[in-house]
């Protein structure tokens, strides 16, 4: 079936480091992300292209020629699998390892997609935030770590709203063993001394940072 092990070999090399660089773990950016910017490598251009999504999608792309020139025939369907595990694998293997092998905050999983916060002023100076967070231990055992808010910009001229509830952080949070629950965070913030804030508002998909010891995971 194999016409050249060597370019085979090569195939494999590129897909194992574009699924390594695309890997969802430990936060939610994937891997290469971590690694360029320990690094010092810039992750985008000034232009909001992702240099490690590019260079993934070209060592990605690379591997199929490869793989499509090393075999004597099934190219279509080789193409197909390895595509397809590509899209898969790199998110059941974060999933598997989470609720096997990891510890401390790295067995703590986080639905952002099902995470919200309400905003809404209650007097002249003051704006009544509350954030509804989804978490899930995969541990048998008592996790106990601190949330903090990461706002997320997309156009210059966005208003601050998340960092908001940073007032009172961090916060902190407490799962028993294999327990899932939806933490809520409500505080009240003193908006008097500031000339550009929002008066209510709501946002969901929420970014958050939470800690434990000397680790912490970007979600």
């Amino acid at each position: 079936m194999l016409k050249s092990k060597k370019m085979f070999y090569i195939a494999l090399i590129f897909f194992i480091i574009s699924m390594v660089l695309n890997f969802p773990f430990p936060h939610e950016s994937p891997y290469g992300e971590t690694i360029a910017s320990i690094l010092n490598i810039p992750i985008k251009t000034v232009n909001g292209l992702q240099f490690v999504g590019i260079t993934s999608l070209v060592l990605l792309l690379a591997s199929l020629i490869f793989l499509t020139k090393s075999l004597k025939k099934y190219h279509a369907r080789a193409v197909l699998i390895a595509i397809l595990i590509s899209m898969f694998l790199p998110m059941m293997l974060a999933n598997l390892y989470q609720k096997t092998f990891a510890t401390g905050i790295y067995a703590i999983s986080y639905e952002s997609d099902w995470s919200s916060c309400e905003f809404e002023m209650i007097d002249d100076a003051t704006l009544h935030g509350e954030c509804e967070l989804p978490f899930e231990n995969y541990r048998g055992s008592v996790n106990q770590f601190t949330v903090e808010f990461q706002e997320r910009y997309y156009a210059d001229h966005e208003v601050s709203m998340l960092s908001l509830m940073n007032q009172d952080s961090p916060y902190e949070v407490r799962l028993e063993g294999n327990e899932k629950k939806v933490v809520k965070i409500d505080v009240d913030i003193d908006v008097s001394n500031m000339e550009n804030h929002i008066e209510n508002g709501s946002a969901k998909g929420i970014n958050i940072i939470i800690k434990s010891g000397d680790k912490m995971r970007k979600l």
